[in-house]
């Protein structure tokens, strides 16, 4: 049979590319890869770096040991510009290229809200930060935290304050977002059932400017202890320099961004003396002081809560797919919701069946710019 010219031409194509995508299908199928939806830009993009950095620290590790199934893992990064619009973008960005088999999400509850139906329709692991308890108790199954939900924060805020300080007259002050209300709701719960309703409960617009209404709101309801839920760290800046400024000098217990690197430095003085609960806390484990140490010694500064949770994420993720011996999203959710007493640098994680791996945690102590760790408080009903 006679071919003609175009024949030919379309044949001989055909044989020259086949090496090529060959190489290409190969290349594709040569990784594991998982995506991150991460702050590159916006108000939280130094955080932002704290949170790859953690990730590729683990990555490093996992690499290093031998890799998933037998292949290096790789990490696809998409900014979600702090926005939750931005983070529906970066994450739908992701979710098209097929061969990503999970991700992480971000630290934000109100950006992980905005894309919880997205992950419903795609049907795969994404690991998050966020702490608003509704995101891993409204009937999601591919969330899965890897920080204790404000459920917790909220007990042990109370906790500490009523029963180790002894203050009973609180005001709650917290942003008006899907974070802060959900925390300033735990902790206004878990003060009520232990007999010290707040006096205050005042909320907040994020990147607000000028906190001097809320600091006033404070020192006129003459509460004798402060609790704090920020979202984002330059807001709580700004709001711990105008307290103090204003002369509001009571014991202040915050969510963990009263302790996170970033708050520490924007707020100077203005945080010495406070507490926090913190997730993360480099003393409260010897799986905390490896990360620590590891930290320190690739990037030259302290860890926090930022990076610590996307290094236990990727950590047990890898690990879960290798126990699962597959990629299929059913056979890695099972085995993360397997996972039990894994030592990690946010705490021992012991899944439930909502998705939450960590149920406490840790109080810590600004004391003249330096965390000091005092203890953990942990819940198992």
């Amino acid at each position: 049979m006679k071919l003609t010219r175009r024949e030919f031409s379309a044949s001989l194509a055909a044989g020259l590319a086949a090496p090529a995508l060959m190489r290409s299908a190969w290349a594709q199928g040569a990784t594991i890869k998982i995506g991150m939806c991460v702050p590159v830009t916006g108000p939280a993009a130094e955080q932002g770096l704290w949170a790859q950095n953690g990730a590729k620290l683990a990555l490093a590790a996992v690499n290093k040991a031998g890799g998933v199934l037998g292949k290096q893992v790789e990490l696809v990064i998409e900014d979600d510009q702090t926005t939750n619009p931005g983070i529906v973008l970066a994450f739908s960005k992701l979710a098209a290229q097929s061969d990503i088999v999970a991700f992480l999400g971000s630290i934000r509850s109100t950006q992980v809200q905005a894309m919880a139906p997205d992950v419903i329709k795609v049907g795969k692991p994404v690991m998050i930060g966020g702490t608003n308890p509704d995101l891993t108790h409204s009937g999601n199954p591919w969330l899965f935290r890897f920080r204790p939900n404000d459920n917790y924060s909220g007990r042990v805020i109370a906790d500490f304050g009523v029963n180790t300080l002894g203050k009973k007259k609180w005001a709650i002050v917290h942003s008006t977002d899907a974070f802060g209300t959900a925390g300033g709701k735990a902790l206004s719960e878990a003060l009520t059932k232990l007999g010290a309703p707040p006096v205050l409960d005042q909320g907040y617009a994020n990147q607000s400017q000028d906190f001097t209404p809320v600091v006033l709101a404070v020192k006129q309801s003459g509460a004798d202890v402060l609790g704090t839920y920020f979202t984002f760290e330059n807001d709580l800046g700004i709001f711990a320099r105008q307290l103090r400024q204003l002369g509001v000098n009571i014991p202040w217990v915050g969510s963990p961004s009263v302790v996170a690197v970033s708050s520490t430095k924007l707020a100077g003085p203005a945080l010495f003396n406070t507490y926090g609960v913190a997730d993360f806390a480099e003393d409260s484990s010897d799986a905390a002081k490896a990360f620590g140490k590891a930290y320190r010694d690739a990037y030259k500064t302290a860890p926090d809560n930022q990076s610590a949770w996307p290094y236990d994420a990727i950590t047990i993720l890898s690990a879960a797919i290798n126990k699962a011996g597959s990629t299929d999203p059913n056979k890695i959710r099972d085995a993360i919701l397997a996972t039990q007493k894994f030592a990690g640098a946010e705490g021992e994680y012991n899944f439930d069946k909502n998705g939450d791996g960590l149920h406490g945690y840790n109080v810590v102590k600004n004391e003249k710019g330096k965390i000091v760790y005092d203890k953990h408080i942990d819940f198992n009903d």
